[in-house]
């Protein structure tokens, strides 16, 4: 029998009659969709060693002497990775590692953009349109033109001197690009490029070709000839690197790709192939020299100036032939490696190739990763319906399923039914962290292991520490820290980093809005004994005292308030005309985790203390500051764990017992759901942080997302709907990887074992009791505060598993795909404001709940064909005879709607 057949039989969609073998059985039994993963085991593609790309290749630079013969005079035996290369998003980051490169010299303060180009022996890290495929038409094929630059240095050359034109002596470099102007024919009249065709000057040109809308070769020889993304003040800062290698020839980057969402011009996206090239700088390879040498024979074969390992945090001149400036000279050029990478379905996918009106599911942003990935395994099957996440707040999607205004809720903690009956189907693992962007100090690279406590997160969060000499009048505060930086607990937790204060060190960037994020994170804060402490008012063993305006404020809660109301007295002629609340400008607070991310990604904090003053109109205003710079950035926010993963954020390890410091991942979190209690049939699973402080292993920050839905008393239609995302989303959604239909990092896989086992029979359960609308009348779901009754291990639920702990595949009923094999999929969810949907990086449009269409029951009477397996192999494997099965049909209540 084949696996299509088989499946097919076993989703009920097949009326022959089957014959029914051990052989078959157990090929059964091979299908992977059928066999998930225990959910303590690590992700394959978030937690192994083995990397998505990787490749060895051998490098080397020569000299030709005068005699014709060539003296090689670098060989390198370089290993290039990366941990990501498929259905990839906008601003995601993918980890590029390298090992035996030339160890560089002169390390830049920035390694981004043009103040990366002067060190000497760097990586060159660009993302390019096409790639070195043999096969690709011409169109499609790699070259200089088509890799992008965020500035005309980092590609173009004038130099007024030989010392300066190296490339003229490049070996491998064809007879044009050897000519005094070269890189663009015919070369571009001076109206165009002023300034590129001076006599006794050398000229190359790296125009770029770019694509979409503004789709023409732009010559690069100024700012007004490069494309609008690479605008001075663009909406995003340069994602090419000149990265540092160390002593021993090794080092990594997380390397921001950019979709045509971000980079029209490049125009990658999942139609258009893109690469990452990685282009070791071993220096120029030389030809053959003038008899006497030439000043350009000799700058040719310079080997810098700058001893391995150190630092240019100057800006002072390097020796070029060895500099990232020229990576477009073939020498370099050819000793590239070349990452081909795809992106995922645009987040526009289920607008464009669905006409359904949208189903809306209402809440949490903690499922923001996963719906994008989820949507359009939903909206590109007809047989099942158009999911929409609309991300709001927890409370608000809760009240707008109550009143039948969506199909179901996303939340993540129990709440007022009002006497609604409503199960709670757990439906994904994840959680917050508190991510950061903190710099070692002297250019020393990124601090990767930061660690923090209940106490200091309390400091942060009553704004104790006063940010700089404005905050030192506020009454109490005087002699507190300036900042988290200048902090001695901070400093003995995470000793070396700089005590340089900045305003960003005072604060972290949080949530305005209400959120089961901030009932979490203070709930954590509430059970430390320490943290309750100082804010009842003792002052920290180094005398540090809480901010009086937020003394004995009340924890846990929902909604962290701005209760302070200091204004700074000031001389300062722009204070004295915008007068504000000077903390509350630190804290900044905003309506999303999908904007605190981007935040720390870019090491921009939200903190509105600049001042600028219009020339036009002489008045002052008061806005965001600046963004930090590479080597002295320091920037925290709550970020949720899909985020963190997407953009490569680093994540803290929070203390559970004393001296324990615990970081998000697969095992921390699994650890976590072991100190879970289900309070009653069908509820949330309650994570107690008393219990969490008694933990060396589960992470705090842990979060189960809940899509909660009526058992009865729900719009029939809709209630089918959620049914089957209940059932596809904790199947074949669970399955991790970054392809459409699949889970994201930052989230840990729920299945019918381990941990989350209970998780997942709950799931189950619930929601064959949302597709047959007939609730139990001893349950409504937790009532309105989820308590009562006794603890539950989550039993079997229909249809739902194995006592052996495998799976069935009913995930879904009619509506799941044969054997839980996913659709193509790859699409939007929700945005950041209420009643919205967007996608991240993208507009906001409102979305108003549609007249849910008329559900076409497709039954698949999966039960039954189940228990009958089951049987069955008891059966042949007593006997070895084959039986002959007719499979009923009975009405499912499950059955997916269209």
């Amino acid at each position: 029998m084949s696996r299509r057949s088989l499946r097919d039989w076993l989703a009920g969609r097949d009326k022959r009659p089957l014959a029914v073998s051990v052989t078959a059985l157990l090929l059964a039994a091979a299908i992977p969709s059928l066999a998930p993963a225990s959910a303590d085991q690590p992700r394959a593609a978030a937690e192994t060693s083995k990397p998505a790309f990787s490749e060895t290749r051998t490098i080397d630079r020569t000299f030709v002497n005068a005699d014709g013969s060539v003296t090689p005079v670098l060989t390198k035996d370089v290993t290039v990775t990366a941990d990501q290369t498929e259905n990839l998003r906008g601003r995601q980051r993918i980890l590029i590692s390298w090992k035996g490169a030339q160890p560089s010299g002169g390390r830049a303060t920035n390694p981004y953009g043009d103040t990366g180009m002067a060190q000497e022996y760097p990586v060159m890290i660009l993302q390019c349109r096409g790639t070195d495929d043999p096969k690709a038409p011409a169109t499609q094929r790699l070259s200089p033109s088509t890799c992008f630059t965020a500035s005309v240095a980092e590609r173009s050359q004038i130099a007024r001197g030989a010392a300066e034109s190296t490339w003229l002596a490049d070996r491998y470099n064809t007879a044009a690009d050897r000519q005094r102007l070269s890189g663009v024919d015919p070369f571009p009249n001076p109206a165009t490029c002023p300034g590129a065709d001076v006599p006794d000057s050398a000229t190359h040109l790296t125009p770029f070709v770019a694509v979409g809308s503004n789709a023409k070769t732009y010559a690069s020889c100024n700012a007004d000839q490069m494309p609008p993304e690479a605008a001075v003040g663009a909406a995003f800062p340069p994602a090419e690197i000149a990265a540092f290698t160390d002593l021993d020839g090794t080092g990594q980057v997380q390397f921001e790709v950019r979709s045509d969402v971000e980079n029209e011009s490049l125009g990658c996206n999942d139609k258009v192939r893109c690469s990452v090239v990685v282009i070791p700088i071993l220096g120029l390879s030389c030809d053959k020299p003038s008899v006497p040498s030439t000043t350009l024979d000799r700058s040719c074969r310079k080997g810098g100036r700058f001893p391995a390992g150190s630092s240019n945090f100057a800006g002072q001149g390097v020796d070029q032939a060895v500099s990232p400036a020229l990576w477009w000279s073939e020498s370099n050029w050819r000793n590239r490696f070349t990452i081909p990478i795809t992106f995922g379905l645009p987040p526009n996918t289920c607008d464009l190739l669905d006409p359904r009106p949208p189903t809306g599911f209402y809440g949490s942003e903690l499922l923001a990763q996963a719906g994008l990935q989820w949507a359009p395994a939903y909206c590109l099957r007809k047989d099942r319906f158009k999911f929409q996440l609309n991300q709001t707040s927890d409370v608000a999607g809760w009240n707008l399923m109550l009143k039948n205004e969506a199909a179901a809720a996303e939340v993540s903690s129990a709440r007022d039914s009002v006497g609604a009956k409503v199960g709670y189907a757990p439906t994904a693992v994840t959680g917050f962290a508190v991510g950061y962007a903190i710099d070692k100090p002297d250019n020393a690279g990124e601090f990767t292991n930061l660690r923090l406590n209940a106490r200091l997160l309390a400091k942060l969060y009553t704004q104790s520490y006063v940010g700089s000499a404005l905050g030192q009048g506020h009454p109490g505060l005087a002699k507190n820290p300036l900042g988290l930086m200048n902090d001695p607990e901070f400093q003995r937790l995470n000793p070396g980093l700089s005590t340089i204060s900045q305003e960003a060190g005072a604060t972290v960037l949080s949530l305005s809005n209400d959120s089961d994020v901030l009932q979490q994170l203070t709930s954590y804060i509430a059970e430390d004994p320490d943290a309750r402490a100082f804010i009842a008012g003792k002052p920290d063993p180094w005398g540090m005292v809480v901010n009086p305006s937020y003394k004995d404020v009340s924890i846990p809660t929902e909604g962290w308030p701005l209760l302070d109301t200091y204004i700074p007295k000031t001389e300062d002629p722009c204070r004295q005309a915008n007068p504000g609340i000077y903390f509350n400008q630190l804290a900044a607070p905003v309506t999303t985790l999908a904007k605190i991310a981007t935040v720390v990604l870019d090491a921009w904090p939200n903190v509105q203390t600049r001042c600028d003053k219009d020339q036009g109109t002489g008045l002052f205003k008061l806005g965001r500051i600046d963004r930090q710079n590479f080597g002295s950035r320091f920037v925290l926010g709550i970020v949720s764990l899909g985020d963190a993963d997407r953009y490569g954020l680093r994540t803290a390890a929070l203390q559970t017992k004393p001296g324990t410091f615990v970081a998000p991942s697969d095992a921390s979190m699994a650890a976590a759901l072991r100190l879970t209690r289900q309070k009653q049939e069908n509820g949330p699973f309650v994570l107690d942080q008393a219990d969490v402080r008694k933990s060396a292993s589960a992470y705090p920050g842990t979060m189960v997302v809940y899509t909660a839905a009526k058992i009865s008393g729900a719009v029939p239609a809709d209630a089918k709907k959620v049914a089957q995302f209940i059932r596809v989303s904790t199947t074949e959604g669970q399955r991790p990887g970054n392809g459409n239909g699949q889970l994201p990092g930052g989230f840990l896989p729920i299945v019918d074992s381990g941990a989350t086992r209970p998780l997942f029979r709950s799931a189950q359960r619930v929601a064959q009791l949302v597709a047959e609308q007939k609730a139990d009348p001893t349950t409504d779901g937790g009532g309105s505060d989820g308590t009562g009754g006794t603890d539950s291990s989550g039993g079997l639920p229909p249809g739902g598993g194995t006592a052996g702990g495998g799976t069935l595949p009913t995930g879904g009923g009619a509506g799941a795909a044969p054997g839980g094999v996913a659709a193509p999929a790859g699409g939007a969810s929700g945005g950041p404001s209420t009643g919205a949907s967007t996608a991240p990086g993208g507009g906001t449009a409102p979305v108003a709940m549609p007249a849910t269409q008329a559900v076409g029951s497709r039954t698949a009477g999966g039960l039954l064909p189940s228990l009958l397996i089951l049987g069955l192999i008891g059966i042949a494997v007593a006997s070895g005879v084959r039986f002959f099965v007719q499979p009923t049909r009975p009405a499912s209540p499950g059955a997916a709607g269209r």
